[in-house]
This record gives structure tokens, C-alpha cells and sequence, in this order.
């Protein structure tokens, strides 16, 4: 499941974890949240998040 972050504040959701703050499941994943979501650090829309790009670490990469 894919992380998104938002780009007014840089919260990252993690569908993992859910948003309990929002009463969202974990494993719930970005596609599945209701439009009506928002990001519960700045209040940012879905419209203003993007996947998270994730460098890859691992050795010799």
C-alpha cells in the first residue's frame, strides 16, 4: 500500500495506520477515502496530496 503525502504541510499518510483522528481504519488504502477526507494536520484536501516517493536504500541500488 502506497504512502501519500500532502503538500501544504508534508503530513504523510500512512494506510498502514489509518487516521484514527478521523475514525479510518488502518489498512485503508488513500483510493478508499471519502471525499470529504482531510489532512488532520493543516486540513488540506485529497485533492493536495501526492504519492510519497520513497528512495530506495538498500545497498549497491
Amino acid at each position: 500500500m502506497d504512502r501519500w503525502i500532502c503538500t501544504v504541510c508534508e503530513y504523510i499518510y500512512n494506510p498502514l495506520k489509518g487516521d484514527d483522528t478521523s475514525g479510518i481504519r488502518p489498512k485503508t488504502a488513500f483510493v478508499s477515502l471519502p471525499g470529504s477526507w482531510v489532512c488532520p494536520e493543516c486540513g488540506a484536501g485529497k485533492d493536495d496530496f501526492v504519492p510519497c516517493i520513497e528512495e530506495d536504500t538498500a545497498p549497491g541500488a
